[in-house]
């Protein structure tokens, strides 16, 4: 039964002599505009409205780039509250990461100083507070800690940063903790 549900495409391809076999269907145009979705544009003199690129998406204003320092991530968003800040450790540690706190005292993001060769940056490296938190298994410990930090560096950027011992790399790294005036 299922040799008689040959295609007529394969019969014809059985009789073609082998060098119609290997022949490509000739260019019949390009497809007619109404195959294609109307694009309707927006004609108005209001600057103030998204920009659109025409599609399903539309385009977002970037943050300006003067005096708005971009420190971690979530850096973006308002300061974490505590309740937030237990959530991430608390994801941190499900992920089997390895807490650690680390503080600066100068800046809190990265910047040139001393080179300006391209991929050189200063401010990368800050002060571990304590050695990393093995075997810690509950975000309040890590809170204890960042709140003793902040009492001895108040004027200090701190960050949670997780570390992968198998991996042996730092996963996660977030601002915990900014001055007054940042």
């Amino acid at each position: 039964m299922a040799s008689s549900l040959i295609s007529s495409a394969a019969v014809v391809a059985a009789r073609a002599t082998p060098a119609q076999a290997s022949m490509v269907a000739p260019f019949t145009g390009l497809k007619s505009a109404s195959a294609f979705p109307v694009v309707v544009t927006k004609k108005s003199d209001d600057i103030t409205s998204l920009a659109s690129n025409g599609g399903r998406v539309q385009c977002m204003k970037v943050w300006p780039t003067v005096n708005n320092k971009k420190y971690e991530t979530l850096s973006y968003l308002p300061p974490l509250t505590d309740e937030e800040l237990a959530k991430e450790v608390d994801y941190l540690l499900r992920e089997k990461l390895i807490p650690c706190i680390e503080f600066e005292l100068e800046h809190g993001f990265v910047y040139r100083e001393y080179n300006s060769s391209p991929g050189y940056y200063d401010g990368r490296y800050w002060t571990m507070w304590k050695l990393p938190m093995f075997g810690c298994t509950d975000s309040a410990q890590v809170l204890r800690e960042l709140d003793e930090a902040k009492k001895t560096y108040p004027s200090a950027f701190i960050r949670i940063i997780g570390f992968d011992n198998v991996r042996q790399v730092q996963s996660i790294s977030f601002i915990a903790y900014k001055p007054e005036g940042y």
